[in-house]
């Protein structure tokens, strides 16, 4: 019996068992795709391809980890998971216009994303590109609806935006894939690829993190737990994907596998070895628990579960 089938939690009738970790997320998973499933406000005027290239891409399945993170992060401190949602769907808007935008001819050049064809190659480029726009944009518009909606404080709002730009933007996610696109065996050296981890992949998990702890209402030592722990998990996460890019089950990928290799990119296996990268990631996990157990949280089991799970996946 593990932690991940038997946990037992509080609640305001006395003890219940705990929800399997496997049946939360997909629980969770299930309420954001319904949330975005209802994105764009009905009365607007949207054109008709447009919306089916950005539904094409953002109801394709996935792991939905970024929402799922900012609302774990919010049940953490005691929030909310309903003023957490709009902030959840926002950062899932941004994760995946930044796939559409990889997948394009001009960067990665992917025909195939989470099992199916990749958006430019059923839209085609210029609504792909567009598509991608769209879903930026509209982020910025659903995380104002935690405020709008449901009442969380305009200044955390105002912090969740500020986290957003910074996070996704030059300095963030966008300066990690411009260093990506640059990377190339002979060339970039484990500092650089660190570099390229940490904000490729890791500061929108950083984001998720530290907007579900100021929905919350988290205080400063609550907000540094967390982005330690988003730290340590984010980059643990992208080891993971260099690792299964090797040796992962192209049918549960869903894209694959080798794809670094062939195009010379630079990963942890590459420079220290697969085992090496295996310890790695376990390292960084145990960080990650550190992080949390010290960090003065309501409740902080799922949290270090979710570590847990991350590190063990297989797709």
């Amino acid at each position: 019996m593990t932690r991940f089938e038997h946990e037992l939690e509080r609640s305001s009738e006395g003890e219940t068992l705990r929800q399997p970790l496997e049946e939360y997320i997909a629980s969770l998973s299930d309420l954001v795709s319904h949330e975005l499933e209802v994105i764009l406000p009905a009365q607007w005027m949207v054109p008709e391809n447009l919306q089916q290239a950005m539904k094409y891409s953002l109801m394709a399945g996935g792991k939905r980890l970024r929402p799922l993170l900012v609302i774990i992060a919010c049940e953490a401190l005691g929030g909310s998971r309903e003023a957490a949602l709009p902030v959840a769907a926002a950062i899932e808007m941004v994760h995946t216009y930044s796939l559409i935008h990889d997948d394009l001819p001009a960067m990665d050049n992917d025909d195939y994303r989470r099992g199916k064809l990749t958006n430019h190659k059923v839209f085609g480029e210029a609504t792909a590109i567009l598509a991608g726009d769209a879903l930026l944009t509209h982020a910025f518009y659903s995380v104002v609806q935690a405020s709008r909606k449901f009442g969380v404080p305009a200044e955390s709002v105002l912090s969740i935006v500020e986290d957003l730009a910074e996070m996704a933007g030059p300095r963030g996610m966008v300066g990690g894939q411009i260093a990506d696109m640059e990377g190339e065996q002979g060339l970039t050296d484990l500092a650089q690829l660190k570099y390229i981890h940490l904000h490729k992949t890791g500061d929108l998990i950083i984001f998720s993190l530290l907007a579900g702890g100021r929905i919350a209402g988290a205080d400063e030592q609550q907000l540094e737990a967390l982005h330690k722990f988003g730290t340590a998990i984010g980059l643990a996460f992208q080891i993971q994907d260099d690792i299964l890019d090797l040796i992962g089950d192209e049918g549960k990928l869903g894209k694959k596998t080798g794809s670094d290799v062939k195009q010379h990119k630079v990963t942890y296996p590459y420079f220290i070895g697969l085992e090496a990268s295996r310890e790695e990631v376990k390292q960084l996990t145990e960080t990650a628990h550190n992080a949390v157990l010290n960090g003065g949280f309501h409740d902080s089991q799922r949290l270090l579960e979710i570590a847990d799970y991350l590190m063990a996946r297989d797709h």
